[in-house]
């Protein structure tokens, strides 16, 4: 059952990681590089650029870094690689493969790396949008069979539908908590208190924070 509930909690692609400090970690040791040339350890090199647009329209640049600023691109790359277990791994390559053709065929280029927001924005768009609640619990159980099924009997199929919804949804999630756990926007953007200050005890938390919620850092 911890797989079932990793599932709800982190997204669907990604679910098999938490929140410990080995991958806040890794988080910060990627926020604190500065890449210049990168090359995926775990995308290919046009996958690489499809993730980087895709978070950069996730999380664009405003009066905070945008997601690739943060390098959340290699965070990903990173925690796909060296955290996900093989069977979690191969569930991302399945929705990832699925969303990104579709986009690929719609679009009429010839590879992921001619593609630009345009053409994912759309996409996103549609698979991001708000599922009524009858058929996201179908998803999900579908979902959870197809992972019973592959600790069964080693592989499974899943519907194309399903596997583009939950890379969207998983894509997103992942990056916003990767976001908010980054150095940078825990310390600059969201209330940081390293060391607890005096004890106000008849204010309110907005007040105190100037609504801001408080930085995991």
């Amino acid at each position: 059952m911890e797989r079932r509930t990793a599932l709800k909690n982190m997204g669907l692609a990604f679910g098999y990681a938490a929140a410990t400090p080995t991958l806040l970690g890794l988080i910060q040791s990627c926020s604190n590089r500065k890449i210049l040339d990168w090359t995926p350890s775990f995308f290919t090199k046009d996958e690489g650029v499809a993730i980087h647009t895709l978070l950069d329209i996730i999380l664009p640049k405003t009066d905070t870094p945008s997601a690739t600023e943060l390098n959340l691109h290699v965070f990903v790359d990173k925690m796909a690689k060296d955290v996900l277990p093989p069977e979690h791994q191969d569930f991302l390559r399945l929705g990832m493969n699925e969303f990104f053709g579709k986009v690929l065929a719609k679009s009429e280029k010839e590879s992921l790396g001619d593609l630009n927001e345009e053409n994912w924005i759309p996409a996103l768009k549609t698979y991001l949008k708000k599922r009524p609640k009858d058929v996201e619990k179908a998803h999900n159980k579908a979902i959870e069979s197809y992972f019973m099924t592959v600790e069964q009997n080693g592989s499974a199929v899943l519907d194309n539908e399903i596997a583009q919804y939950s890379f969207a949804h998983s894509i997103r999630d992942i990056s916003v908590w990767a976001y908010k756990n980054s150095k940078y926007v825990g310390e600059e953007v969201l209330a940081y208190l390293p060391i607890p200050g005096e004890y106000v005890p008849c204010e309110s938390a907005e007040t105190l924070t100037q609504g801001r919620a408080w930085s995991l850092s």
